[in-house]
């Protein structure tokens, strides 16, 4: 057993392909070719009979490995990502979007290739304040999204009835999301939130957060979405098809507001691409507020 030494956390773990794969693919590798890695990793520590080994020669070892298969960029990119890490850059990630269009999975997966254990989404968030506060009070929060216009008492007829009672919950769910926000940011610990309230201009933002609005391409991509998750949820199609026209009304409000507030639009066609494309996002926006702070791999 070849056992893998941390000094600055003083920790010694046995090694581990499934760990060190997933850290390869933090710099947009394939998965595939990530495990290929990590077992060709495992084979030459194996053929140097090495039983202990630091984190540092592994991070050396593995970069030699991505050099050899030609992967430069990525090479750097796993670098970097290790030095974010060994730096404790806290980071937030939010990812906002219509109904249906693959917030939580994205969620899911980003958590796991960043190693982050807060994943929350908005409609937890506005569950908990629907047990704190009476429908009497604040009566949109009680209920979806695309019918928050019913309650507030406007009709659907001009300046769009249903974008008004939209942003009355998301005004009030912003109250929660931004507590949650305020207390990552307090204690300096990674988190991912997701949920249809996440709308740009609500949300207070600080150094090292991220946010993008997750989008389809329309009608027949959403209903072919819907129709997949309501396999593994109890969600069901039919309320959900019955309004996808409002719901893509969201959508088009959420892609307007993010152009106008500066907030990255990402067509969620294919989940592999769009992961990349925000951990490639996230990588390059940290390098420009805190690359001075990184040192150049070694050759």
């Amino acid at each position: 057993m070849i056992i893998v030494t941390d000094p600055e956390r003083k920790i010694r773990l046995p090694f581990s392909r499934g760990i060190l794969t997933r850290s390869i693919t933090l710099a947009g590798v394939d998965v595939g070719i990530a495990y290929i890695i990590a077992t060709e990793v495992q084979k030459e520590l194996k053929e140097r009979k090495r039983k202990l080994i630091t984190t540092e020669d592994i991070h050396e070892l593995t970069y030699q490995k991505l050099l050899d298969h030609g992967l430069k960029e990525a090479a750097k990119r796993y670098l970097l990502w290790r030095q974010l890490r060994r730096l404790k850059v806290p980071i937030t990630i939010l990812l906002g979007g219509a109904t249906g269009v693959g917030k939580s999975t994205i969620a899911t997966e980003l958590a796991f290739r960043l190693g982050i254990r807060s994943v929350i989404g908005t409609d937890t968030i506005r569950e908990v304040m629907r047990k704190i506060i009476a429908p009497e009070l604040l009566p949109d929060l009680h209920t979806s999204s695309f019918l928050a216009w019913k309650v507030i008492g406007a009709g659907r007829k001009e300046n769009s009835p249903l974008i008004r009672g939209f942003e009355n919950q998301v005004q009030h769910v912003s109250v929660g999301v931004n507590a949650v926000l305020e207390r990552a940011y307090k204690e300096g610990f990674n988190a991912i939130i997701e949920g249809i309230h996440l709308v740009p201009g609500y949300i207070e933002l600080r150094e090292n957060s991220f946010m993008y609005v997750i989008t389809v391409d329309g009608r027949k991509d959403l209903e072919a979405r819907f129709y997949e998750r309501a396999r593994y949820s109890k969600r069901p199609v039919d309320y959900y098809l019955k309004h996808i026209e409002a719901i893509l009304e969201i959508q088009d409000f959420l892609i307007e507001r993010a152009r106008e507030h500066g907030v990255p639009v990402l067509n969620n066609v294919e989940l592999e691409n769009t992961i990349n494309t925000i951990m490639e996002d996230i990588m390059e926006r940290l390098m420009e507020r805190i690359g001075e702070k990184l040192t150049s791999p070694s050759p």
